[in-house]
């Protein structure tokens, strides 16, 4: 076979994208309104006791830590589930056996996993504009790291679902890891306003410079530069694409 086989990549991101739609009350719905009720809480009852972080009224400060807490969750969740899908039915060897080279396979599930959460973080800031006055200072890099961002935790979550041997495994590293240190990584406040020494504790969290960095892109303010969100970005992305070339040249938990 010589060339890119498109025909392959379309199949699987087609298949992730239909199951998607088969159950878009929980892929999109569900969200989607947690997120604005988290708008409500949050940016009604907080909001109206603080009024402004930065300059930049509470309301509308949150609506970035929001976008990207639901972006984290829902490209790990999507992208792991997508790959487990095929072990947990027995199904896995149908994809190893067709004409595939792991780039395609992972183009199409990541793809597909990315898409979700691109569509679901638009949705959610169309909402927010219900509740608050959004700006977007620098679109092209909000777009940017929307894209980026997807991407490298679809590539994560792909990562998470190829080494999970069980629902609880599945679901254990977004449960126990991720959502906290989204929660702790400044999607509600700037770690500005931490004392010592939990604002420096904060920088090892590698959340606050992805929230960060889609706020600046936002208002222009963040906990750290705008160079440093990128390069932890880029650079989690190259740990897992390596990751996954050693997983599909070992074959590492694909085959018996």
């Amino acid at each position: 076979m010589s060339g890119i086989n498109l025909h392959g990549i379309w199949a699987i991101y087609r298949t992730e994208m239909a199951r998607t739609l088969r159950t878009i009350w929980q892929s999109v719905a569900t969200p989607v309104i947690t997120t604005a009720l988290y708008f409500i809480v949050f940016g009604g009852a907080i909001g109206s006791r603080m009024s402004h972080v930065g300059g930049v009224g509470y309301g509308a400060f949150i609506v970035p830590g929001l976008i990207m807490l639901s972006l984290l969750t829902q490209s790990i969740s999507n992208a792991s589930i997508g790959i487990y899908f095929p072990k947990f039915t027995g199904t896995m060897f149908e994809i190893l056996s067709a004409p595939l080279n792991a780039v395609e396979a992972v183009i199409g599930y990541v793809g597909a996993a990315a898409t979700k959460s691109v569509v679901i973080g638009l949705i959610i800031l169309l909402t927010a504009t219900f509740f608050t006055d959004v700006r977007i200072l620098h679109p092209v890099w909000m777009v940017a790291f929307l894209l980026l961002t997807s991407l490298t935790f679809s590539l994560f979550g792909f990562l998470i679902g190829i080494w999970a041997k069980n629902f609880e495994q599945l679901a254990i590293i977004p449960s126990l890891i991720i959502t906290p240190l989204t929660f702790l990584g400044g999607a509600f406040y700037s770690i500005d306003m931490l004392p010592q020494p939990w604002r420096t504790v904060s920088l090892f969290n590698p959340v606050v410079y992805l929230v960060s960095g889609f706020r600046w892109s936002f208002y222009g303010l963040g906990d750290v530069g705008v160079g440093a969100s990128l390069g932890f970005t880029a650079g989690f992305m190259a740990l897992c694409l390596i990751a996954l070339t050693w997983i599909f040249r070992s074959g590492w938990r694909l085959k018996p």
